[in-house]
């Protein structure tokens, strides 16, 4: 289904202003007179502004205008388009979607990856959120015989590597049998069997940052202890280009380089996922500190090598 066209213009309007740095409406008008939006007809005042409004009601960006600067129009709140916020990938999406929707006589040449369904998971978590009750699941991890059932509170939701996450929240108040309890757990909805929600109120902690929470880490693995550490990988050939334009990590630099490689400084949790994506390009990364880590890959590098060792018989 293609966007509407006020979805095309909402997301062109966004994208003009974040790209100016500072522009004029005289100057939005000459744009978008430009564009085959616009037929040939000028944005009126009346349309930026209710386009403004709706910007900002659906997808949380506001549009500011700095009055002694030339009345340059700019994006008040640009932290929120961030790379893994929800309103930069709303936009991206929808962007993405339209161009692909006009080009349906393209198909056989466009090939895409599976995005996971999980509505009706989605779905749920998101209603518990919004009403802040708990939710109960039939949760069954690889390597489990038996699924446990499961009861917390929905802090948050993560998409990774093509698969969702719920951040669930456990609290147990003290008793005379049983000392407090309060932790975090994290469930892939593919691994739950089933989800109900519950009328059981619950109040989220007003201190909590989703993002703070995660950005320490690689993937979803938080919780087990690792702390953060300062990691320095090398990577050789086309790697290094690799994780220029796709860095592991937002605290990714670039510290050094050589002939055919270049070196890049992290300040991580090295928790197992991420040990497990550096082996995934273990023929061209190399972990050069801490030592213990660059252990660790070594270690299941040999393991790795165990799996094609045949017997003599």
């Amino acid at each position: 289904m293609k966007i509407p066209a006020l979805f095309k213009e909402y997301i062109w309007l966004v994208n003009t202003i974040l790209k100016a740095d500072g522009i004029t409406f005289a100057e939005i008008n000459d744009k978008w007179l430009d564009t085959e939006m616009s037929d040939g007809v000028e944005l009126a005042r009346s349309t930026f502004a209710r386009h403004k409004d709706a910007i900002e009601d659906i997808f949380g960006i506001y549009i500011d205008c700095d009055r002694q600067n030339g009345y340059k129009y700019y994006i008040g709140n640009e932290e929120v388009l961030s790379e893994d916020s929800v309103q930069n990938w709303m936009l991206n999406t929808l962007k993405v979607n339209n161009i692909i929707s006009e080009s349906m006589s393209l198909q056989d040449r466009i090939l895409l990856q599976p995005v996971p369904a999980e509505g009706d998971y989605l779905t749920k978590v998101i209603e518990a959120m919004k009403r802040n009750v708990k939710i109960t699941i039939e949760y069954k991890k690889y390597g489990d015989e038996q699924p446990k059932n499961l009861t917390f509170e929905p802090y948050c939701i993560k998409l990774f590597k093509q698969r969702w996450y719920v951040l669930g929240h456990f609290h147990r108040d003290a008793t005379d049998d049983k000392p407090e309890s309060d932790y975090f757990g994290v469930f892939s909805f593919d691994r739950i069997l089933s989800m109900t929600l519950t009328e059981e109120k619950f109040q989220m902690d007003p201190d909590f940052n989703a993002q703070a929470y995660f950005e320490e880490c690689y993937g979803v693995l938080v919780n087990d202890a690792t702390e953060v550490e300062r990691i320095v990988i090398r990577g050789y050939g086309y790697e290094r280009f690799y994780l220029r334009d796709l860095p592991l990590h937002k605290s990714q630099k670039e510290i050094g380089q050589g002939e055919n490689y270049t070196d890049f400084e992290f300040f991580m949790r090295p928790t197992i996922d991420l040990s497990y994506h550096l082996l995934s390009s273990s023929d061209h990364i190399k972990v050069l500190e801490p030592k213990w880590l660059a252990d660790e890959i070594y270690d299941m590098h040999l393991q790795a090598s165990l799996l094609y060792e045949f017997d003599e018989e």
